[in-house]
């Protein structure tokens, strides 16, 4: 992604805690650790999620309308995700909903 992070040093900060079982968090990770690096804040009405691949890919993850509405319940308004998780469910009319395949989509998406 053109980000040379092997000299910096990553501090992650999670309310509630992380379950290091849970796939999902991987791209809500990167982009945090992007909007560190580039110094230019995430949109505070976005949830991110999806798990990430070694070759960069998002991958589809389980449960997405339970996400999405505990989401909405939070006050979030927009939603990056896996466009594999896409089929099957409907989004809540008051969240735009981005699907992403790669991190690099992820990152355009919520760092512009």
């Amino acid at each position: 992604m053109g980000m040379f992070l092997q000299n910096q040093d990553a501090y992650l900060n999670v309310a509630g805690g992380v379950k290091l079982d849970e796939p999902a968090v991987d791209l809500a990770i990167a982009i945090s650790i992007a909007s560190s690096f580039k110094d230019q804040p995430t949109r505070p009405y976005d949830v991110v999620f999806g798990e990430i691949g070694l070759t960069g890919e998002v991958r589809g993850v389980s449960r997405i309308d339970q996400r999405v509405k505990e989401a909405e319940k939070l006050g979030f308004l927009r939603v990056i995700m896996p466009e594999k998780s896409l089929k099957g469910w409907t989004h809540p009319s008051g969240m735009e909903i981005i699907g992403v395949n790669t991190v690099a989509e992820a990152l355009k998406a919520a760092l512009g």
